[in-house]
């Protein structure tokens, strides 16, 4: 519940600051503006708004505006509203084809000086490009101020002297246990982020990394990152026959990298396994029903491998090995927690004032959105597009408990995302008007309005189509897996 209101949110709060782009380049350019709507409004609407006479109207789940009602005899005013559908929004300009006007309602009478289509071609292209750009600059802006508010905490590889735990797909690409990555295509990375972007995202081949006192130079596979996608895929499907089998279940996440560290008790819950299994805080687990965990993450997905099994537990206690038999409950779980990795290492914490922050926020923004692009081509394979999802994938991205640094930091990485898919050459977004523009800025020749009328149709269904498929991936991984 707190997901889906945290997404509802965000999404309304992103696609009424992306209409504001367009009403904004429209006023500036003396276009009216009929319309402006948080949310879709078929038939009728939660809320409206208009100035006329000289005070503010109002009406209440209220029948939209006819031709008799005295709402639409001041059409020179903007009419503020919240729909019923709690997705979306629109902002209706005069003169403009599309979702909002056909063609033939725009041609019945000839150009207006306050209508989209008497202004020039560069006036046009910024009054559609404007909510685009409100979108990246507000997701920049976002970003700079979540650096300001919480800072930002770092651990650079290369002061982390344990090494890594590298996943067996990463294993068979000629990684071992606790190597150190020195550098990837000659560049240094500075955190696990980097890692994974720089080999999973930008296909980058060549490592070089730290194993003892010698450095290796290892080769990546051409399709580490389509393969990559293949594991995780079927590790969601395997979490979510658990999940749908037992509903208290609760799903992991695949770890493909991450800092080696042991994995040392921290509390233990009375009346579970390890409770009654003798285990006490500070104990270090080294092997799980006698395979070895020297990693935390080999405790976690060892234990998952003996649902409702009694095994036997290895641990240090003060430098000295024992043992304990323990009944593993049906999720895989002893019933501890253990220490994290600030156990064992200092993170760096930087503080930000407003001049850092703001420096500081763009260029986060802006290498986040190159990596989306570059992430954008493993849509177009087997194993990207099985990983496409809806609203459900989206609002499983944010926190299951209320977390302002998690939804403003997930409100800007949306808001980037808007602003990208709009920009996409396909009619009915943004992104097919900015083509038809550029179109008639090196031809001089301005598309039809039947055209423009015909394309928004196209793209309408294109977009239904991809909705159907992205949510339609969601129900299906839900249901059936």
């Amino acid at each position: 519940m707190i997901q889906a209101l945290q997404l509802i949110l965000a999404l309304s709060f992103l696609v009424v600051i992306h209409e504001l782009g367009h009403f904004t380049f429209a006023r500036i350019f003396k276009v009216r503006v009929e319309k402006f709507y948080m949310f879709f409004n078929p038939k009728f609407s939660l809320f409206r708004a208009k100035k006329f006479d000289g005070k503010w109207h109002f009406a209440f789940c209220a029948p939209n505006t006819t031709e008799e009602d005295e709402w639409s005899k001041h059409p020179e005013a903007t009419e503020w509203g919240i729909g019923w559908i709690p997705f979306g929004g629109y902002c209706a300009i005069a003169g403009m084809v599309d979702e909002t006007h056909k063609a033939d309602e725009v041609n019945k009478a000839p150009a207006q000086p306050w209508e989209f289509r008497a202004k020039n071609v560069w006036q046009r292209f910024c009054i559609i490009i404007g909510g685009i750009l409100v979108n990246f600059v507000a997701a920049l802006l976002i970003f700079g101020a979540v650096l300001f508010t919480w800072g930002s905490d770092t651990l650079p590889l290369k002061d982390y002297d344990r090494g890594l735990y590298f996943s067996q797909i990463l294993q068979e690409e000629g990684f071992e246990q606790h190597d150190r990555i020195v550098s990837i295509n000659s560049e240094e990375p500075t955190d696990l982020s980097e890692v994974v972007k720089w080999l999973i995202l930008e296909g980058r081949r060549d490592v070089v990394v730290a194993r003892g006192l010698d450095t290796m130079a290892l080769t990546m596979s051409e399709d580490l990152g389509v393969r990559y996608l293949a594991i995780q895929n079927d590790f969601d499907r395997q979490e979510r026959e658990k999940a749908r089998a037992d509903k208290s279940y609760q799903k992991g996440h695949y770890t493909l990298v991450t800092y080696f560290f042991p994995f040392v008790i921290d509390s233990i819950v009375p009346e579970h396994a390890a409770y009654y299994g003798g285990l006490m805080r500070g104990d270090s687990i080294v092997a799980v029903a006698g395979v070895e965990t020297p990693c935390y993450v080999q405790v976690t997905e060892e234990l998952k491998h003996h649902p409702c099994d009694s095994v036997t537990i290895a641990f240090f206690r003060d430098g000295q090995p024992m043992e304990t038999r323990l009944f593993i409950g049906d999720q895989g779980k002893i019933g501890v927690t253990f220490t994290g990795l600030l156990a064992f290492a200092t993170p760096e914490h930087t503080d930000y004032s407003w001049t850092d922050a703001l420096p500081a926020g763009i260029r986060y923004g802006w290498d986040l959105l190159v990596m989306y692009v570059k992430q954008f081509r493993l849509v177009f394979t087997k194993e990207g597009a099985q990983s496409v999802g809806g609203f459900g994938a989206i609002g499983n991205m944010f926190p299951s408990v209320w977390n302002w640094f998690a939804f403003w930091h997930m409100t800007a990485f949306l808001s980037l995302i808007l602003a990208f898919m709009n920009f996409l050459p396909i009619p009915a977004l943004d992104g097919g008007y900015i083509l038809f523009l550029v179109f008639e800025m090196l031809t001089g020749k301005q598309p039809s309005d039947k055209f423009l009328e015909y394309a928004n149709q196209v793209g309408f269904w294109i977009l239904i189509a991809l909705l159907v498929f992205a949510n339609g991936n969601d129900l299906f991984k839900y249901f059936i897996g």
